[in-house]
């Protein structure tokens, strides 16, 4: 094509929740995503890191942003009430940070976001937006609202209903092929009746079937093994149906704004680990009464406590009603605990692969209302905040779990050989500019 054939620039993004880059690249090897290993030869695939913790109440966040939560302000599906032992739930309100699309709109741009975690409710933008997971009611989930009665009537599903995922899995796995054709009829809504110069799509099926059945998907002899195969396949063609979009709309055989990622990795999960239980068994947290349920029955004596997943934080003096250690020895403190976690085993098996302190994982002025210490695991074992748990091993009903160093990034734009999420965003906005 001529230079002066192609029209001006657009990018979209299709994100698949959850998926590995080790996955990814397996799938495509055997023969199971021919539309993506014949886009991947286009560019570059990465394996990607992502911010911590490695979930997507966060991750999403901080690649819609291209900040870490020190920045954005988000740091996990719950969080503290300052002052009180009471959780609140973060939602796109609490976003401190703009996002890709609040910046295009600055230059007038326009943006399609459908299914994007963390943008529930849905607020106002030059463009359309249908949120993604924690989205509750279809009316809060929807700009312009002119869109909810069409959704509707495409059978357009938020999520999967999980709770039925953990004791029927076949019927799991019809609801997730139900929810992606929503979500495909979505694409083809909105591509043609908006304008718009960025378009994207997120894909959460891949995560849910990821947690709940792993085991289907890389065990052939699996009963529903097929059907999760061919889940993978029909979101091949879904990827597939977007590029052959994207060259249609611009012109643009290279794909050059065509970008695809993952929020977290995933593989197999052989035990979750309730770090509070651990850490009271070492002395370090203590909760009052036989049976404990929630943070508010922490103990004075308590030096630390977990919030889910692996979110380690300092029971101080002054930041919490209960706390005693002065902040002068959080720093003794946290090396105890990086001493015990240290320890922490299974079947001679060390299950920390690596910490990251706060002044690490978070840069900008939210960066003290974060954790002082993540712990991430080794994969196989999940780590775990819940105050509950009488054993410190257990096993729940899920079969795979997240991990930190095994997402995936896809763009024909010059990237790292290991790029971590936050720099997706300047990718595409160096496109759009």
């Amino acid at each position: 094509m001529g230079l002066f054939s192609r029209k001006k620039n657009k990018a979209v993004v299709v994100g698949l929740d959850g998926v590995p880059h080790k996955l990814l690249n397996d799938l495509m090897v055997r023969g199971v995503l021919p539309r993506m290993a014949e886009i991947t030869k286009l560019g570059n695939l990465r394996r990607m890191e992502v911010t911590v913790p490695e979930i997507s109440a966060v991750s999403w966040p901080s690649f819609m942003t291209g900040v870490d939560p020190g920045t954005h302000g988000i740091f996990g599906f719950t969080d503290l009430i300052p002052g009180t032992y009471d959780l609140n739930f973060p939602n796109y309100g609490s976003l401190k940070a703009p996002t890709i699309w609040d910046r295009l709109e600055q230059t007038g741009k326009r943006s399609v976001i459908i299914n994007q975690p963390g943008t529930y409710p849905a607020r106002r933008l030059n463009g359309a937006l249908v949120s993604g997971f924690v989205a509750i009611e279809m009316h809060r989930a929807v700009f312009p609202a002119k869109y909810i009665g069409k959704l509707r009537r495409l059978n357009y599903e938020i999520d999967i209903d999980t709770s039925i995922a953990r004791r029927n899995h076949a019927l799991a796995m019809q609801q997730l092929e139900q929810t992606l054709e929503g979500r495909r009829q979505a694409v083809e809504l909105l591509w043609t009746e908006e304008e718009w110069d960025f378009f994207e799509l997120i894909v959460t099926g891949t995560d849910r079937l990821h947690h709940y059945l792993w085991h289907a998907l890389t065990d052939e002899k699996h009963e529903l093994h097929e059907r999760a195969i061919n889940y993978y396949r029909a979101v091949d063609r879904l990827v597939g149906e977007m590029a052959d979009r994207y060259i249609h709309e611009t012109k643009d055989e290279s794909l050059a704004g065509f970008f695809m990622l993952s929020d977290h990795g995933f593989c197999a999960l052989e035990k979750e680990v309730a770090l509070n239980r651990y850490l009271a068994e070492r002395g370090l947290t203590a909760f009052e009464g036989e049976n404990p349920k929630d943070l508010n029955q922490i103990a004075a004596e308590a030096k630390v406590f977990v919030l889910d997943p692996n979110r380690i934080y300092v029971h101080t003096k002054g930041k919490y009603p209960k706390g005693q250690v002065d902040p002068a020895d959080a720093p003794k403190v946290l090396a105890d605990v990086r001493a015990a976690l240290g320890e922490l085993e299974y079947q001679g098996r060390k299950l920390v692969r690596r910490f990251f302190e706060r002044e690490e994982a978070y840069h900008g002025p939210y960066a003290a209302a974060g954790p002082d210490l993540v712990a991430v695991s080794i994969d196989g074992f999940d780590f775990k905040g819940a105050i509950d748990r009488p054993e410190v091993f257990g096993h729940f009903g899920l079969t795979g779990m997240h991990n930190q160093n095994d997402a995936f990034l896809w763009t024909v734009k010059p990237v790292a050989d290991v790029p971590i999420i936050t720099q997706a965003a300047d990718l595409i906005l160096s496109h759009l500019a």
